[in-house]
């Protein structure tokens, strides 16, 4: 396949690269300065340019675009920022995948998309979209992609939690923190917290580009949920360091603002679809996601 990436420099899209070219398919990255090698092809999406050459005989798009969820505390402009850095390179590559005919596009989502206040419910692909800020974000970062299926494009939407890896997302903040021995649960600890290794959120984003039966929403989330106290004693057992501590909700709050509830819940959501369809997993349970994560660092 010909594979187009938006969103290749950062840890999903560096890992997808070099994954796709290992297995043979030829990857060509959407950058937003002038392009510096034979696989770059520049755009601009806040101007709505795009190099008319970068679609070519493309067999699919794929989209990684955004800023990150938890790199900075919360405000006005941050969360402004949040929104325009996925919606409107969304909606420009949804126009210009129709406008080319390219069969298929692949594009980042959340599985905050269910929202925060979800408890012990199962939740699967056919759950409906929640409330707060995460999950208007990933309901309209979603709704952006529109012009493509509007115009029969295969349209997969990719429902992610939290990728672990360790040197870089969530995991790459909180191993400090826990090889100190700070590390411990959030709050109650009961509520559920959803993940996914690398490795798996790659292997899922491969398995929806060359499995044309699919499209739609998919969760790509591990198959066994767990709690964050479960998570918690899993981090400090792949780290062998003990997690003693209990951070309360106000303290994290304090810490960093509005984003605190969406580190606190999460929901308790299933890769229904992924698995309906075979996808298996490398590392199927929280234990070997972290032992992989930690390992690989």
């Amino acid at each position: 396949m010909k594979v187009v990436i938006a969103g290749s420099s950062g840890l999903i899209g560096t890992a997808l690269v070099a994954a796709l070219r290992r297995d043979g398919h030829l990857v060509s990255r959407l950058v937003r300065r002038p392009a510096a090698a034979p696989d770059e092809y520049t755009w601009d999406p806040a101007r709505a340019q795009l190099d008319e050459r970068a679609l070519r005989g493309a067999d699919a798009v794929v989209n990684l675009c955004g800023a990150g969820i938890a790199d900075r505390r919360w405000n006005g402009s941050y969360k402004q920022l949040l929104r325009d850095s996925r919606i409107t390179p969304t909606d420009v590559l949804a126009t210009a995948v129709a406008a080319a005919g390219v069969p298929t596009l692949v594009n980042a989502s959340g599985a905050h998309y269910y929202g925060v206040s979800t408890g012990d419910a199962v939740i699967d692909e056919t759950s409906p979209a929640g409330t707060g800020f995460l999950a208007t974000l990933c309901r309209d970062w979603e709704a952006a992609t529109e012009p493509a299926a509007a115009a029969g494009v295969r349209t997969v939407l990719i429902r992610s939690a939290v990728v672990l890896a360790r040197n870089g997302g969530m995991l790459g903040k909180l191993h400090p923190l826990y090889w100190l021995g700070l590390g411990g649960r959030l709050g109650s600890g009961r509520q559920y917290f959803p993940w996914i290794s690398l490795d798996d959120e790659v292997g899922a984003i491969i398995f929806a580009l060359t499995h044309p039966e699919l499209s739609g929403p998919i969760n790509v989330t591990g198959p066994a949920p767990v709690t964050n106290a479960e998570f918690t004693r899993a981090l400090g057992r792949a780290l062998h360091r003990p997690t003693p501590f209990m951070v309360p909700g106000f303290a994290l709050q304090a810490l960093v603002g509005e984003l605190a509830e969406s580190i606190m819940h999460g929901p308790r959501a299933i890769p229904a679809v992924l698995e309906n369809a075979g996808y298996t997993y490398q590392h199927p349970t929280i234990g070997a996601a972290l032992s992989a994560a930690v390992d690989r660092g």
